[in-house]
Formats: structure tokens, C-alpha cells, sequence
């Protein structure tokens, strides 16, 4: 099952600015996962990474009953070997039975080519309700797969929960999108995946990142940014080296803009929570991703997310020129309900989206789209 369809006119957006300049280049949606299809009542948490060989993998929920959070939920892939023009058949990563396999992290190890993807599991009877309480039977776990074979095949999952949860933490979720390997710096192959918790009985919920230093054997807790209220997070390397943790953001009494935090330690500590003016949202997760979008010394960093404040619609990608310190350039890709988004880089000029999305609702379908990078002014 694949469906194509025209998404109209993308609109490139300079704020600050008096005038508008739109580009007419058609670009398409490719539905890779559709409500009802394969088994499934739901799809939902998109994921994507792009393998050393150049292989697009997609990830998702697969919620076998409905929409909810909880439940017989599935971690399954779709696969493309041509940058995202067709894609393979629906592949079941983990089936934990009737439980929660969710919150898929995939990182690509750029030395070894090894797929790392990292997920959460909870039994399908507790909720994120009686997890933040301390109600729930059991607690979140975290465990970890791998594949050496561009991800036609995977390991059986491993269990790290040990080194990476703590007593007084009730809810637990990784990203969720695709995790980072630093690429320069004392710290150069460090694996780095965002997350965050919650500490019974309280509903305030703390983002952080665990990362691992010898290609996934072991993994080591990370910093916490204090100031709570961050809650799913991703990461982009800056151009000197330094994490910057984007968040999605809770406290709508302080910002409806999203959050962030640095770290000059490869994610053993991170700074106070910051806010970025012109990142809004409704309060759901983005995706950030950072390359040579502009020549090879640029310093350009993506964002997408739905760019609204009050409602899950506008499914926006944002560019900065400058780490991150501005963001005046967007990218508008889907007018209607959005969602759930993660970036992944295709070419020197091209990125892709895996995006959540719909007509009556964001969760009716979850697409691909190619988009070209505008040329820095």
C-alpha cells in the first residue's frame, strides 16, 4: 500500500521581512502507513534514518485496537532503496504480544554501519496515567536492537533499563525520533539518544539523553535539564560541537514556543532551559536535523513540528542560518491536522519528512516527502 498525493504550492515563509517569496516547485506525499491497513487499527510515532549503504528506514507504532497509547502496540519499518520514490513491504521489528514496543530511537553508527534502535516496553495494561502515579503493575523498560544487514533483519531485543532508570521515576520515553552520533570533539562517535521521565507521583516531566561510548555495548545515563516541564525531546550537534536539546514544551504559563538546552560535555550535563520565539507549538513533539544546507561551512539547522499554537496543523519545516540563534526561514508542507515528525538528510540540498497526518485528523496516515532546501540568501 502506497499512496501518492499533491500537496500544492509549498510556501517558503521569510519572517521579519515584508515579503513573502513563494516557490512553485509540486512536491508529493507518499503514504507509508494508513489507518485500518496491514493489520492495524493505527499508526503512529514516526522515525527515520538513512543507512551507510543510503537506505531510508522507517519506523512506527502499529496499534493493533485503536489510536491509544497504550494497548497491543507493534514496532514496524518500511524500507527504501531509491531515496524514498518506492518503498517495501510493512516488516514487524517487535511484537511484545499484547504489550507496548514504542518510542522508536533509531541512530545509524557511521563507523560501523550497525543500525542501533533503541525503544521503550510496558505492559499493555498500564497507561501513562498510572505510570506517572506509581499505580501502574510494572514500570517502563528500555531495551535496545540492532541490524548489520541495512535492516532487513533484527536482533532480539536486549534489556538496558538497569543503568538507564531510576527507583523514583514513573513515566519513561525515549525520543521519540531518530537519535545522533557526535561527529567531532573529544566525545567524536558518542551515540546519543534524547529522552525523558517523570518522578512519582508528580506529572511534571524532565527531559534528559543516555548515551554510549563503544557502539551500543553499554549505555550511561546522561544529564537532566532541571527546570521541568520539557518533555519529548530531539538533539542536533552545532557547529562547534556543542548538543542543543529542542523540547517540546509544557509550561504554557512561561512560553508557547518550544524549549532547549545546551550541552558542551556530549550530554553529561546540559544548561538552564532557554526558548526559541520562533519555534511555536501546540504542545507536541519535532524533529531537528543539522547539515551542509548552504555550502559545506554552513551552519544550517532544521526544525519541524506543527506550527501552531493551540492546535496539531501547518506541519512546518523551519531553517536557521546561525546554530540555532534564529530561525527566519519555513517551509510550509501540510496545511491541515499534523502531527509527529522526524527529519532525515538525503542529499546536499534535500532532506525528507516522515510526517504525521490527515484530513479530519493527524493520525490517519503518517507520509514521506522529499523537500529541497532553499539556497541561503
Amino acid at each position: 500500500m502506497m499512496r501518492q498525493e499533491k500537496i500544492g504550492t509549498l510556501i517558503i515563509v521569510l519572517f521579519y521581512s515584508c515579503i513573502s517569496t513563494i516557490s512553485q516547485a509540486q512536491t508529493e506525499i507518499i503514504t507509508l502507513f494508513e489507518r485500518g491497513t496491514d493489520g492495524y487499527a493505527c499508526f503512529r510515532i514516526p522515525a527515520i534514518v538513512r543507512s551507510e549503504k543510503g537506505t531510508l528506514l522507517a519506523f512506527a507504532e502499529g496499534r493493533k485496537r485503536d489510536c491509544a497509547d497504550t494497548g497491543d502496540i507493534d514496532l514496524v519499518l518500511r524500507r527504501s532503496t531509491d531515496g524514498g520514490q518506492t518503498w517495501g513491504a510493512l516488516q514487524v521489528v517487535w511484537d511484545a504480544g499484547g504489550d507496548v514496543c514504542g518510542n522508536p530511537v533509531p541512530i545509524v553508527d557511521r563507523r560501523t554501519g550497525r543500525i542501533h534502535l533503541i525503544a521503550c516496553w510496558n505492559l499493555g495494561e498500564d497507561n501513562e496515567a498510572q505510570l506517572i502515579s506509581g499505580e501502574s503493575r510494572d514500570k517502563r523498560h528500555i531495551y535496545t536492537l540492532y541490524s548489520d544487514d541495512d535492516g532487513r533483519s533484527w536482533s532480539a531485543p536486549r534489556e538496558i533499563t538497569a543503568s538507564l532508570n531510576r527507583p523514583e521515576w514513573g513515566w519513561y520515553a525515549t525520543g521519540p525520533c531518530h537519535g545522533l552520533q557526535i561527529q567531532s570533539g573529544r566525545h567524536a562517535g558518542r551515540l546519543v539518544v534524547p529522552a525523558n521521565h517523570s518522578v512519582v507521583p508528580s506529572a511534571t516531566y524532565y527531559a534528559h539523553c543516555f548515551y554510549s561510548d563503544d557502539g551500543g555495548a553499554t549505555w550511561t545515563l546522561g544529564g537532566t535539564v532541571e527546570e521541568g516541564d520539557g518533555n519529548e525531546c530531539c538533539l542536533a550537534e552545532l557547529s562547534d560541537g556543542t548538543l542543543m536539546l529542542n523540547m517540546r514544551n509544557y509550561n504554557r504559563e512561561k512560553s508557547h514556543q518550544r524549549a532547549y538546552a545546551l550541552s558542551s560535555d556530549g550530554g553529561a550535563t546540559w544548561s538552564a532551559t532557554g526558548y526559541l520565539p520562533e519555534l511555536v507549538e501546540p504542545i507536541c513533539q519535532g524533529s531537528t536535523l543539522n547539515g551542509p544546507y548552504g555550502g559545506p561551512d554552513s551552519t544550517t539547522l532544521l526544525f519541524s513540528n506543527p506550527a501552531s499554537t493551540e492546535k496539531r496543523e501547518k506541519m512546518m519545516l523551519k531553517i536557521s542560518r546561525d546554530d540555532g540563534k534564529s530561525w527566519h526561514e519555513g517551509v510550509l508542507i501540510y496545511e491541515g491536522p499534523a502531527a509527529y515528525s522526524d527529519l532525515v538528510p538525503l542529499t546536499n540540498t534535500r532532506v525528507g519528512l516522515l510526517f504525521e497526518y490527515g484530513t479530519v485528523d493527524a493520525y490517519e496516515r503518517i507520509g514521506f516527502v522529499s523537500i529541497s532546501i532553499p539556497e541561503e540568501k
